[in-house]
């Protein structure tokens, strides 16, 4: 089943503001997000899925941004938790600081999709100015607008 972005950029599921000081932190707050918009039920071994992942091999691009992900039986589709950063969090060893985290999750058998679905949100955001544009929105819907344009632009 290949990701519908309109489906998987979803504005329920951004954090404009994340307060985390750590990738761990923002990890569970993205991922407290979409347990509680009903992504996500086992909260805690999904939250330590990712980080286990994340801390085998940082996910941190060194372009202020990462894709922390996880793919397991914990999630029932790919889902798309979103996470930005005014002042940065620190992803791995890198010193580059990331201001936009996509945190996903893919069943097990999804293998496929999940490598459309990183690589497709990472020629969204691969330009400076789009990056500028993801910073400056004022709303969730305005951020997600920008993302479904962006990925309205790769087809």
């Amino acid at each position: 089943m290949a990701p519908q972005f309109n489906e998987l950029f979803d504005s329920d599921h951004v954090v404009l503001d994340l307060r985390a000081a750590s990738q761990n932190e923002a990890i569970l707050e993205i991922v407290e997000r979409l347990r509680a918009r009903g992504k996500v039920a086992e909260y805690y071994e999904f939250s330590d899925e990712v980080m286990e992942r994340e801390s085998k091999s940082s996910t941190n691009t060194g372009d202020g941004v990462a894709f922390p992900h996880a793919r397991t039986d914990r999630v029932e589709q790919i889902v798309l938790g979103i996470g930005r950063s005014r002042t940065g969090v620190r992803f791995g060893d890198s010193a580059a600081l990331v201001h936009l985290v996509f945190l996903i999750g893919v069943p097990q058998r999804f293998v496929t999709d999940y490598l459309v679905c990183v690589g497709t949100i990472a020629r969204i955001v691969k330009t400076e100015e789009m990056r500028a544009a993801l910073m400056k929105a004022e709303t969730a819907s305005e951020f997600v607008k920008l993302l479904r344009e962006g990925a309205l632009l790769l087809e």
